[in-house]
């Protein structure tokens, strides 16, 4: 078959809406994306010919260009972290070198970045609209950041050292996903398993029969690691279970050493910190915040540290109380890092006499997802329906349509909810088609919405924890601030173009309905009864609300404050500093001091192969504007259909089309307020 039948032929590069997953095989790829790339090469280059110097001449062909790869990337990049196989991750490896150099061709393409500029500076440019002059201004700037002005021999360097970085953070991934899958635990003696409850047994007996094994088999995804460390009665399972958890991809614990990160870890750092060099900055922490609301290193770790000091006296004391308890009802002297979860879970349950097994009953997973769309239904008008017969990676995976008040199509979404092997750990949420305009046509978003709950077990469907409930509320706020945009210019379109440290602000926003008793009502029914979640219960959970806030939120200022760090102060000629301050860290905010062989920076994603480096601090900013923002709900009330016309209005439909800042002012009246966020978490008692 020659070279032109075969993409033809090929799924990856058909007009197919939505993509054919079903038909979508590892050998598709690589062809699929080579071709796609070079096509656009050469349509760039005969474009640049022509001298384009008005937006339908330059901007719209070259989005045009750009939806032709996203729609050949976006399947193949969301198949390699929920269905990965060997010859998936053969062929997505392929592509991350050539993916790379064509986005940095691009980047340092100088006759395309002059076109940019002829724009800004023609007569035409004071009759485009806010949004259009955002998207010049943020390409131009993304130019400079991508080395265009960089000269010939920087550039081929600055080259090199973004493809090593894709490369090895991709690297990353896969050792922590493979450490993740090849580590199990059986067992056929139920006394090891004393403490956990009924779900927790049912879904290792059902993950051992999986397997044709006898008795119960644990893995490390979360919705199995979890029970054991707040239920089993073991201490030296939950030691067994921890440090397995918190050693994978390192050089510690019972790992194949293969998959160890450490020598791609500082590579990570060394890659982003000479990148920042030839950009100008001083630092990798610098780089990062070009694109993000906080204005300085300074201005993050100041905003960081103020936390710190309002939040780790308290931390100290529910430590403390967590110690007195365990001594004093358990006869424990010394708390081990594998301890805290239980005897927290313990203390928990003696203030408040709620657990999360109590409540899952009443969160079966289909009643919360439609009360979930009850309550944006109540908020910004919106309808959202099941559509059968779509195409997907997995008979796991549902579809949905968002239509508007007019009935109007708004967006569409694949929901992707359960653990399982071969499928990266942990929650988000991505884009497989963002809203565009292409020869006057709109084409509505649709997101990829990813979770990893305890799938059925049995007849029983799926029970949430409530702390899960909170997880799908979060990406949900994602997957409408990408869905419900109104902003056609892809670059500035849902999530794209919006300030990194204020992406985060729909998702927690969302989070606030979950300790809302009327919103509650309509996402909780017992899965046996369709009981609502008891008054009597409601109260035990949310007097539970802040126990233990202080530790939770040391512990992520102690990630956010890590983060920022390693990039700010990373050194070359001292490398291998990642432990060295990380525990000068925890000794400044930290009231928890885990084992010397706890490895959590090895598996830590977020920065290392994530969109987080030097902008963890983005949840606990993000926080502040999310508390702040809510707190205008609790003044007019929760379901206020007027409120929520302004939050949809002004920032789930604006996407990245201002300032984060402005779009903010614009909602609340004003700029955000600190007091929110610590009176949410229990840190302060301020009035409203």
């Amino acid at each position: 078959m020659s070279n032109t039948q075969s993409i033809e032929n090929n799924p990856l590069t058909q007009c197919q809406r939505l993509p054919s997953f079903s038909l979508i095989k590892p050998e598709h790829v690589t062809p699929a994306i080579q071709w796609i790339i070079n096509e656009n090469k050469q349509k760039i280059n005969d474009l640049l010919l022509t001298s384009p110097s008005t937006w339908q001449q330059l901007i719209v062909p070259l989005e045009a260009l750009d939806e032709t790869l996203n729609k050949a990337w976006s399947p193949v990049s969301h198949m390699n972290s929920v269905v990965n196989s060997e010859n998936l991750r053969k062929a997505y490896n392929e592509c991350i070198p050539l993916l790379t150099e064509y986005a940095t061709a691009i980047g340092q393409n100088k006759k395309l970045y002059d076109a940019y500029v002829r724009l800004l500076e023609s007569d035409g440019y004071s009759a485009f609209n806010a949004a259009q002059k955002r998207v010049i201004a943020n390409t131009i700037r993304d130019f400079k950041l991508a080395g265009v002005a960089l000269a010939d021999d920087e550039k081929e360097h600055y080259k090199k050292l973004k493809q090593s970085l894709s490369q090895l953070t991709s690297k990353f991934d896969e050792n922590v996903l493979d450490t993740t899958n090849a580590w199990e635990f059986n067992t056929t003696d139920n006394n090891h398993l004393t403490g956990l409850p009924e779900s927790a047994l049912s879904l290792a007996k059902q993950t051992a029969e999986q397997k044709q094994q006898d008795g119960w088999t644990f893995t490390l995804d979360f919705p199995m690691y979890m029970p054991v460390m707040l239920y089993a009665d073991d201490s030296s399972l939950r030691q067994k279970f921890y440090q397995a958890y918190t050693t994978r991809a390192s050089d510690q614990g019972p790992h194949d050493t293969q998959y160890n990160n450490s020598e791609i870890m500082d590579e990570i750092l060394s890659l982003r910190h000479q990148i920042s060099n030839l950009l100008g900055f001083n630092n990798y922490a610098e780089r990062s915040l070009a694109t993000k609301m906080a204005e300085s290193p300074e201005q993050v770790l100041n905003f960081l540290n103020e936390l710190a000091e309002h939040s780790l006296p308290i931390a100290k004391n529910e430590l403390n109380e967590l110690q007195n308890f365990a001594k004093q009802h358990f006869q424990v002297t010394q708390l081990n890092a594998w301890d805290i979860p239980y005897y927290s879970e313990k203390l928990k349950q003696h203030k408040y006499n709620v657990s999360q097994e109590d409540l899952k009953p009443y969160f079966p997973i289909h009643k919360v997802i439609k009360g979930m769309f009850d309550v944006v239904n109540r908020l910004y008008g919106i309808k959202i329906k099941a559509i059968d017969g779509i195409d997907c990676w997995h008979s796991d995976v549902s579809f949905y349509q968002i239509t508007d008040e007019n009935d109007q199509l708004r967006g569409e979404f694949y929901l992707d909810c359960y653990a399982r092997k071969n499928k990266r750990g942990g929650a988000w949420m991505d884009e497989c088609i963002t809203r565009h305009q292409l020869d006057g046509k709109v084409d509505n978003p649709v997101a990829y919405l990813t979770c990893n709950f305890t799938p059925p077990i049995g007849d029983d469907p799926s029970l949430l924890t409530h702390d899960e409930v909170q997880t799908l509320f979060h990406e949900f706020g994602h997957g409408l601030h990408h869905m419900l945009t109104q902003v056609d210019y892809p670059e500035i379109s849902g999530i794209n173009g919006v300030e990194w440290d204020a992406v985060e602000l729909p998702s927690q926003f969302m989070e606030n309905w979950c300790w809302e008793k009327s919103a509650i009502d309509l996402f909780s029914g017992h899965y046996q009864t369709g009981e609502k979640l008891p008054d009597e219960l409601f109260e035990k959970l949310y007097k539970a609300k802040n126990f233990q806030s202080g530790m939770q939120m040391v512990r992520q200022l102690e990630f956010s404050i890590f983060d920022f760090r390693i990039h700010h102060e990373y050194n070359p000629a001292k490398p291998g500093q990642i432990y060295h301050t990380l525990d000068q860290v925890r000794d400044l905010v930290a009231v928890i001091i885990p084992p010397k062989d706890n490895r959590f920076p090895h598996s830590f994603s977020h920065i290392f192969s994530g969109g987080y480096a030097a902008g963890y601090f983005s949840y606990k900013w993000a926080e502040v504007l999310s508390a702040d923002a809510f707190s205008k709900f609790e003044d007019s009330g929760i379901f206020n259909a007027a409120t929520g016309k302004e939050f949809l209005t002004n920032i789930l439909e604006k996407g990245g089309s201002d300032n984060a800042m402005d779009l903010y002012v614009n909602f609340r009246g004003r700029k955000p307020e600190i007091n929110a966020l610590l009176r949410h978490s229990g840190i302060e008692k301020i009035p409203r």
